[in-house]
This record gives C-alpha cells, structure tokens and sequence, in this order.
C-alpha cells in the first residue's frame, strides 16, 4: 500500500469503523494479549469488536482514525483526567463485563480475561495530561507517515487545549522503532517501570513513560516514520 500524506484524513471514531479498528488493534497488541487470553487474532478481534460496540467512549477520551479512501490505515486514543464533578471514579473498581446480548459462557469468560488485560495496561492521567493510548498503523501502511500524521493531530489538539500541559504515552523496552519515533517527535523518556505483574501477564518487563511539555513542543515533521 503506497499513499500520498494529503491523502490522509484524520476524523474522530465513529461506530462504523468499529470491525476496522478491532483488526487493527489486534495487528498491533496480539501478542501482549494473547499470553493471558490465549486468544488467536480471530477471535480477539471479534472480543474487541463486541467491546467497542457495548462501550461507547468515555466522556474525558477520544478515539481517531486515520482514513485512506475510507479504510482504516491507523488509530489512537486521547486520554484526560476526568472531571471529578460529572464522571464517577472507577479508579477501585474491579473489571465488570459490559451488557453483551447472545454471549456465552465461554465468551463472557474470554471477554474478563481481555479486561483484566486492558485494566492492567490501563493509565490514569494527571490534571494537564493528554494521554496517548493504542497508536497503531496497519502493518500495510507502516513507513509512510500514518503514525506521524496521528501524532501531529494529537499535538495540535493538546495544545488547542488551556488546560493541558503536556502529552504522554507508554511504549515497551523491546519496541526500539517507536521509541525511536517518539524521541524524533521531541518526547523524552521520563521513568523506566519495571513491572512483575505486566510481565506475568505479557511477557513485557520494562515499559518507558515519555513525556512532551507542550510549552516546549515542536511542529512534527513530516518526514517518513523509520
């Protein structure tokens, strides 16, 4: 697949998009999914498809994507603290199956295995935080700008915004392209964790937390990801 960048729409997530966005979840995470849910790329597509199609987004997040002749080439997630005042804090709250109608045994069993996955892997922002959460591009796209093009929106939104400071995300030791990316784009790493559970749980030892203040944020170029 070979795309011009102008070719590339950003626009918010909508219901439609739903089954494209679970395939390409699962392109990117499968394997940190499937060593608790043991579940193929199949089904957790399916898993997520249903998760997506019971849980609409939560009110302090956005999720995008980004189209090429209506397909879904990329995503992300943009995540805030809630307002404490009009959304309850689920800070405590141990994972519940969403109301899912024709599920059975087994798939209410698969579904709280992948949300006790996505519990762990959960982040909670900070007042001033934009967070990003799932980045993915189709392994068909990758190399010509998605991401980037991705990041850039989530920049430009960040800072269109008074009340946020900075734009943060996760990324795995392992994932040395990406990392790359994001240090290019001007994040820093802040802290290394080290987590025993995330490792039981996804064979992922050493996660980077990283960091963009958005009072010292650069334009994204719009050069090629690596």
């Amino acid at each position: 697949m070979t795309m011009a960048q102008n070719h590339i729409t950003i626009a918010p997530m909508q219901a439609k998009y739903n089954r494209q966005v679970s395939h390409l979840l699962v392109h990117a995470f499968h394997s940190k999914f499937y060593p608790l849910t043991r579940l193929e790329p199949g089904g957790l597509a399916a898993l997520l498809e249903q998760l997506l199609d019971a849980c609409p987004e939560e009110p302090a997040s956005q999720r995008l994507v980004a189209l090429h002749e209506g397909e879904v080439i990329g995503t992300l997630c943009l995540k805030r603290k809630a307002e404490a005042d009009n959304i309850p804090a689920m800070d405590n709250e141990p994972a519940r199956l969403p109301p899912m109608k024709n599920i059975t045994r087994d798939g209410k069993r698969k579904m709280f295995k992948l949300l006790t996955a996505l519990h762990f892997l959960d982040h909670k922002p900070q007042e001033g935080e934009c967070y990003i959460a799932d980045l993915s591009v189709h392994p068909a796209a990758r190399g010509q700008g998605v991401g980037r093009q991705l990041l850039h929106w989530a920049q430009h939104y960040a800072c269109s915004d008074p009340h946020l400071n900075v734009l943060s995300l996760h990324v795995s030791g392992h994932n040395l392209g990406a990392k790359r990316l994001y240090e290019q784009i001007s994040f820093r790493t802040q802290a290394e964790k080290r987590s025993l559970v995330r490792l039981l749980l996804f064979h992922e030892w050493r996660w980077a937390y990283m960091v963009l203040p958005l009072q010292q944020t650069n334009i994204v170029s719009e050069q090629e990801e690596p």
